[in-house]
Parts: C-alpha cells; sequence; structure tokens
C-alpha cells in the first residue's frame, strides 16, 4: 500500500535555479524535499556529472558532447548563474545523511556510457544515504546491466507510452516500479509520473495515491498536497 505521493524536484528546482544545479539541489534539500530526479553522464575520463542532454549546449556556455571532456575541461563551462557543471560526487555530499530520495537516471537512451553502471553504483556505495537510491533509464538494458552488478537495488523504467503487461515486465526485468510520462491505472504497482506541473493534475494524481510525481516547481506542489491533506 503507497501512503503517500513523493514530490520530487525535476531536475532539481528549475523553477528558481538552473535545471541539474549544485544551488538548486542544496536548496531543495535544505526546504525539505521529498526527493530529487536527476540525470548522470560520463566525461571523457569517467567521472559521473549530473547534467539532462548529451551536450552541453543549452544549458551551459559551452558546446559539444560531455564525453568529449575531461573533467577539468568540463568544469571550464558554466551554467546560465555562473555554476558549473556538477558531479554526481557533490549531489551524494549534500544529500548524504538527509532525509532525501535520490532518483537517478542513467542518461544512457542516446549514449551507451561503457561501464556507467559500475563507476556510478560503486560511487552510490560510499555514502550513509537515509533511503536506497532509485535508478531509472529510458534504456533498458542499462537496467539489465546494473541488476547483473547490484541485483538488490530499485530499477525502475522510464517510458512515454502505455506499457503492456506491465507485472509482467517487471518480473521479467526485475523493475521495482515504472516512470511514465501519463498515468496508467496499475494498482500496487510503484508509478512515478513526469513532469507534472498542472495544480489539477497534481491533484488528480495525487487522489490516485501514485508512488511520486515529478515536477519543477516542488514548493507549489507541496501547496496542492497540503490542500488535500
Amino acid at each position: 500500500m503507497i501512503n503517500k505521493t513523493l514530490i520530487f524536484g525535476h531536475r532539481g528546482y528549475p523553477q528558481k535555479f538552473p535545471e541539474n544545479s549544485l544551488d538548486g539541489f542544496a536548496y531543495a534539500i535544505n526546504h525539505g524535499i521529498d526527493g530529487l530526479e536527476f540525470d548522470v553522464h560520463l566525461t571523457k575520463d569517467n567521472v559521473p556529472v549530473i547534467m539532462h542532454d548529451e551536450k552541453i549546449d543549452r544549458t551551459t556556455n559551452g558546446t559539444g558532447e560531455i564525453r568529449s571532456y575531461t573533467f577539468k575541461a568540463l568544469r571550464t563551462f558554466q551554467l546560465s548563474d555562473g555554476q558549473t557543471i556538477p558531479t554526481l560526487k557533490e549531489l551524494l555530499d549534500l544529500a548524504e545523511n538527509k532525509p532525501v530520495h535520490l532518483n537517478l537516471e542513467f542518461k544512457t537512451n542516446e549514449i551507451h556510457y561503457p561501464n556507467i553502471e559500475q563507476i556510478v553504483l560503486d560511487m552510490v556505495k560510499n555514502y550513509d544515504l537515509v533511503y536506497p537510491v532509485i535508478y531509472s533509464s529510458f534504456n533498458l538494458d542499462s537496467l539489465k546491466v546494473a541488476y547483473k552488478i547490484d541485483p538488490t537495488q530499485q530499477y525502475c523504467l522510464l517510458a512515454d507510452h502505455d506499457i503492456k503487461n506491465p507485472r509482467d515486465l517487471m518480473a521479467k526485468e526485475h523493475l521495482a516500479g515504472l516512470h511514465l510520462s501519463h498515468y496508467q491505472p496499475l494498482r500496487n504497482v510503484k508509478e512515478r509520473i513526469w513532469t507534472v506541473d498542472d495544480p489539477k493534475k497534481q491533484k488528480a494524481l495525487l487522489s490516485q495515491n501514485v508512488a511520486g510525481i515529478f515536477t519543477d516547481d516542488f514548493e507549489s506542489a507541496e501547496q496542492v498536497a497540503s490542500s488535500l491533506a
């Protein structure tokens, strides 16, 4: 039974800070957010960094693919407010011992970075996190690789289409939940919906007791949730 719908900051808190920025993550954690959703890539020298796109063009003052830069070179570029591109380690440092759920997306649907699953899982093990990390990806193969490395973790498939025979899929692929762009009436399935910024849609999903919603404005969503309590 799902008791509470968790509100996840989609890429941190992009309503007030640059998406996937350390300041956005820190603000959200310090203001009691339920969870954070973020995307992980690898640099040329295999450092896990947080950004949505495979290229840095949209969100920084640089151009090109993340994987074409060493970490040192990548850090010369800035987000819109002057912050640098954060590392996974920096976010884990912020979240350690804090009551925040982390949803880490392996950003491998366009580029499947070699060994990203091993590198990330090994890094997370070094931290004392209050809740187990939720790992997600659009790339089912990435989740399969991660499951072989560590079958004790939570792996969730991202999808923007209806999932046929969801329970069969989840059992076959050892999935702990589904992260969907829309609501499907799936009883006793951990279903988290992205990206929900409309208060009316938030109310509807909260009334359905979905496991989680992802939103760009978590403080507004928390107000909606409070109004229903």
